[in-house]
């Protein structure tokens, strides 16, 4: 698939709830981790997903916000993901700020200069890269 969205992720449908108006879709990678997508009832419907179909998670980079210290709040967000800062391409006012995670997924976030400064971030630095199930779009090939 062919797609400007920064963030694919192949993996397989392993769970699905699905309600009257909404679903909630659970994609394995091959790393082991594991994303959560939620959609419309319909989306889900129009892709015939199931459990133990192939699919592809996409993340804008724009919908990644990156945390370094939680400070003892938990987040509402389904997907998080820890990992090491493992490259960081500084534009003229936004950064490409890439983390790689245990297993070997990266997950890339566009974030502003002055967060990259105010977050500390550089290579090697800890950071997790969270995003909200509806932030996922989910592809399928229908069968």
């Amino acid at each position: 698939m062919k797609s400007s969205t920064r963030n694919q992720f192949q993996g397989t449908v392993t769970s699905m709830d699905v309600a009257p108006v909404t679903a909630q879709v659970v994609i394995a990678l091959s790393t082991g981790q594991e994303i959560v997508a939620t959609m419309t009832r319909a989306a889900a419907e129009r892709l015939k997903l199931k459990v133990g179909v192939p699919a592809i998670a996409l993340i804008k980079a724009s919908q990644i916000a990156l945390i370094t210290d939680f400070d003892g709040y938990v987040l509402s967000a389904r997907n998080q993901f820890a990992g090491t800062v493992s490259r960081i391409e500084r534009g003229a006012v936004n950064s490409r700020v890439t983390v790689s995670v245990p297993g070997g997924a990266a997950f890339t976030a566009s974030v502003t200069n002055d967060a990259v400064d105010e977050l500390g971030l550089k290579p090697g630095a800890a950071a997790t890269a969270v995003f909200k199930a509806y932030s996922v779009m989910v592809a399928a090939k229908p069968f």
